[in-house]
């Protein structure tokens, strides 16, 4: 079960990083592998709200859609997501956004494992690079909106 989790600083704000990350149905316009996005609802829960996304996932031959949920506080700048439906065992990430002098600290966690052993086999040779390769996506998305 692979996992990965990086702290970047960037010069933006946590709120600024919080609406990037939380604007699930962008993804496809800078996420690499990520062909198409789908929010399918979003509860308000109080202090947090709570959407149900679908994402689908292209990579190599593989091409599968999974389902997520997706729980956003945004007055303590964080998102947890978690796994509902989809090609994974399991999968759960977090992100959580803190405001520093001069800009704001990212915080991202992500562990999952696929159901199919040929996927898992693949992304875990290249998954530490595929892992920096999706945080740099955010990181150039955030220059190109906020830069």
């Amino acid at each position: 079960m692979p996992t990965h989790s990086e702290t970047r600083f960037l010069p933006y704000s946590a709120q600024q990083m919080y609406d990037l990350v939380a604007d699930v149905g962008d993804y496809p316009e800078f996420l690499p592998w990520c062909a198409a996005a789908r929010v399918r609802k979003i509860t308000p829960q109080g202090d947090h709200d709570v959407m149900e996304a679908d994402l689908v996932i292209s990579f190599k031959v593989f091409r599968e859609r999974f389902a997520s949920r997706v729980v956003l506080w945004p007055d303590v700048h964080k998102i947890d997501t978690e796994y509902l439906d989809g090609p994974f065992r399991h999968m759960k990430s977090n992100w959580a956004f803190k405001d520093v002098d001069g800009g704001c600290e990212v915080y991202f966690f992500v562990d999952f494992e696929f159901r199919n052993a040929i996927l898992q086999g693949i992304i875990g040779v290249v998954f530490n690079e595929a892992m920096q390769r999706i945080v740099r996506a955010f990181e150039r998305r955030a220059a190109a909106l906020y830069g």
